[in-house]
């Protein structure tokens, strides 16, 4: 691909270490060329009136009365695990001391 948005397709494989087919290769390159089009084609987009957000719509939080409740009883909690001991969950050690 050439023009103003080429990719080096075999530099993104490579940084994503995807080995890729010669045809891959080209299909990747025609989609990702698209994607920057897209992109260039936002930043025409005059936007600055707008307010910056990160929803596309008022969010708000909506809370539970902050109460205790039971929690499940150690023999249910653990009743999956592969490995238990005294209500604990056994795990393969992971570091040498």
């Amino acid at each position: 691909m050439s023009g103003p948005h080429s990719i080096d397709i075999d530099y993104v494989a490579q940084l994503a270490r995807l080995e890729l087919t010669a045809k891959e290769r080209e299909r990747f390159s025609g989609q990702l060329g698209d994607i920057l089009q897209h992109f260039a084609q936002l930043n025409e987009v005059d936007v600055s009136g707008v307010e910056p957000m990160a929803h596309a719509f008022p969010v708000e939080n909506v809370f539970r009365e902050d109460k205790s409740e039971p929690g499940l009883p150690p023999e249910k909690a653990l009743e999956n695990a592969p490995r238990k001991r005294n209500n604990m969950v056994l795990v393969p050690k992971v570091v040498e001391g």
